[in-house]
């Protein structure tokens, strides 16, 4: 029996230790393997996170789910390009900002048609200290970063959407952190996405949500595609 993974991040480690399983020719290209209830007793965390795992593992091409079969094995090393590690960090990072899209592009139509005079001095506020932010270090920008996102949530005024963005911050906050390490945001000046920022702020402002919309998805779409690369 596999030790119970006892840290943080418990999919990417999952898929490592899933990994070096298959690298040690427990399962053999072909074979079946476990369901995912027996390998979440295994590794001692939950089948969430057990799906999650495969379904990296599966991106690279190691796994394949068969409809009402189960999940085969097609290789059992990866394609080594910028190392495993680098892969399981894009992985990771894509899974946050997936849910961002899910979250931000509603809140954003939401905002466009709820936001007061409160909400947009929040918002311009918080535009400018992200802007002192991108000077100060990784952290310090994502935290500001953040913000502003946080404002055109709280200006759509609905606190299920609130609370749950909230409830993900520290996830996004670690995940856009390491994004930014990755993709060196800071090292291009200046800020290649103030004028997005800003376009979404003045697209909520003003109330319209078509242009809100849009301006959130691409922002989004763009950084997911970026940080995709990173994983090829």
């Amino acid at each position: 029996m596999v030790a119970p993974l006892r840290r943080n991040l418990l999919a990417d480690q999952a898929a490592d230790l899933l990994l070096r399983r298959l690298a040690a020719g427990e399962w053999e290209v072909g074979a079946k393997l476990p369901g995912e209830t027996t390998l979440a007793a295994e590794l001692g965390v939950g089948r969430s996170t057990v799906r999650e795992a495969l379904r990296m593992l599966a991106g690279q091409g190691l796994l394949r789910a068969r409809q009402g079969a189960g999940v085969f094995v097609e290789r059992t090393e990866p394609v080594r390009g910028d190392g495993w590690e680098s892969v399981l960090r894009a992985e990771s990072i894509a899974a946050v900002v997936e849910v961002r899209n899910a979250i931000e592009v509603e809140a954003a139509r939401l905002a466009a048609g709820r936001a007061d005079e409160d909400d947009e001095l929040a918002m311009r506020r918080a535009l400018d200290r992200r802007a002192v932010a991108f000077a100060e270090g990784d952290r310090e920008f994502v935290d500001a970063d953040i913000d502003v996102h946080r404002a055109v949530v709280v200006a759509a005024h609905n606190p299920v959407l609130t609370e749950l963005f909230e409830t993900f911050v520290p996830r996004l906050t670690e995940a856009m952190v390491e994004m930014v390490e990755l993709l060196g945001v800071r090292d291009r000046d200046p800020d290649p996405d103030a004028d997005e920022h800003r376009a979404l702020v003045d697209a909520v402002v003003s109330g319209d949500a078509e242009a809100a919309v849009a301006i959130s998805r691409a922002h989004l779409e763009a950084m997911l595609a970026a940080v995709r690369r990173l994983g090829r």
